[in-house]
């Protein structure tokens, strides 16, 4: 088969510069520049340098740095000890109690942050604290909050669905749309498994919260109101038609600095060192992409990803059968590579295969990000981990274990959206947006 070789050579030059600790967008680059000059006749400069441009200047891309941007200004607010004195009094007498705060606390800044990990610093500096001191199992504070740290990948907005639509040509506003409600229900999965685990483990015993009246309850809601208007504003205003992702994303950075301002957070050092986050990670994920986009034409070019579609093909799965293989597959990947890297790595090959089996790409991209998801907590390059480890102090196989049933719970999550695909297509098919970005 002639397109042996180009593979041997992507994955050999690959997995040697990945080992060597180059950086992954370096990575791609290298390893498409060989293959433009080993198994083709175009030049290869030339190509990179109008591919390159031509991903770094998608008008759809600029909603990334600016949510990226709102989640480092809203990182550096009081939002995490607002959330928990507005949530509190409402989960502690649920099954499981304060528990339940991670996960809705996460579910709340993931809608107003598009990160796993700024979800998981931000909700985890405040209730792991708390949640110690009410003396609930080490290992439940710990898993619920490496899983419901996840859903700031898929509620929108969502960074990982921002890559995922422009590496596949897809609206991000749909995508946006699409993540709402399987994001509810693995949240409300979460809650699920927190709520029986607690009635079954013996190792559950907290210290009983005080009784609150309905009126106390309702007054300390107040803290609340701030992030749920900011929620409106980025969410509303796309589900409404008012804006695409992009603008939806230059109002959220505006609400970000004003619930700054009006908190006493936002002063000239906060700015600066919001945009200089803001800007490593988009720099990052902006050379990643152009690395993933470079592989793809270069992969396209010696008819790799036709030839895999192809032989996928003949095999006659079923959609059933695709997806199981893809699923496994990007499980194992995801314990190497972080997710964006995952999806705009392997995309230029998954592509053929998906439009050959009639899946959806909106339900498609829910699915991915729901995989995606596992590699945040499975070892050894599961980021939530890392983070994690250094926020409590915890050997990393403690942490593993600790967030292992949330794995099971998100493989869980995709049989329920194979099992009900609608629930990730019927909001954007059901729904009145705006075109563009």
């Amino acid at each position: 088969m002639a397109e042996i070789a180009p593979i041997v050579v992507f994955l050999f030059v690959l997995f040697l510069l990945l080992g060597t600790g180059v950086w992954v967008g370096l990575a791609l680059l290298g390893v498409a520049w060989l293959g433009m000059e080993l198994f083709t006749l175009r030049p290869a400069g030339d190509a990179m340098m109008t591919i390159i441009w031509r991903s770094a200047s998608s008008w759809s891309l600029t909603a990334l740095p600016l949510f990226i941007w709102m989640g480092e200004i809203l990182f550096r607010t009081r939002l995490s000890e607002d959330m928990f004195r507005g949530l509190s009094p409402w989960m502690a007498r649920l099954p499981g109690g304060l528990l339940h705060t991670n996960v809705v606390g996460c579910t709340v800044f993931a809608a107003v942050s598009g990160s796993s990990a700024a979800t998981l610093t931000t909700v985890g500096k405040m209730s792991i604290p708390e949640l110690r001191r009410r003396n609930y199992p080490e290992h439940l504070v710990i898993g619920t909050l490496a899983g419901a740290a996840t859903l700031g990948l898929m509620i929108p907005p969502s960074l990982t669905l921002i890559v995922y639509g422009v590496t596949i040509n897809e609206s991000i506003t749909k995508l946006f749309i699409a993540g709402i409600l399987p994001g509810l229900v693995l949240a409300a999965m979460f809650m699920a498994y927190v709520a029986i685990i607690s009635k079954v483990s013996k190792a559950y015993n907290p210290d009983p919260e005080p009784v609150m009246s309905l009126r106390e309850k309702v007054v300390n809601s107040r803290f609340l109101i701030p992030v749920m208007l900011l929620i409106l504003l980025v969410i509303g205003s796309m589900y409404l038609g008012f804006a695409t992702a992009t603008e939806a994303a230059a109002f959220g950075v505006l609400g970000s600095m004003a619930l700054a301002l009006a908190q006493g957070s936002l002063s000239l050092s906060t700015m600066g060192e919001s945009l200089m986050g803001a800007m490593r990670t988009s720099a990052m994920i902006a050379l990643i992409l152009a690395g993933a986009s470079f592989l793809s034409l270069s992969m396209g070019f010696t008819g790799l990803p036709r030839a895999l579609a192809e032989w996928i093909g003949s095999l006659g799965l079923s959609r059933f059968e695709l997806l199981m293989a893809l699923l496994v597959f990007y499980i194992v990947i995801g314990c190497f590579l972080d997710g964006i890297s995952s999806v705009v790595l392997t995309i230029a090959v998954v592509e053929p295969m998906i439009r050959q089996a009639g899946i959806d790409f909106i339900w498609f991209g829910i699915f991915i990000v729901v995989v995606i998801e596992m590699a945040q907590i499975t070892p050894p390059i599961g980021f939530n981990l890392f983070v994690l480890q250094g926020m409590t102090g915890h050997e990393m196989n403690f942490i593993a274990r600790a967030a292992f049933p949330m794995f099971l719970i998100m493989v869980l999550m995709v049989f329920v959206l194979i099992a009900f695909p609608d629930l990730a297509t019927w909001l954007p098919e059901n729904m009145r947006l705006r075109p563009g970005g």
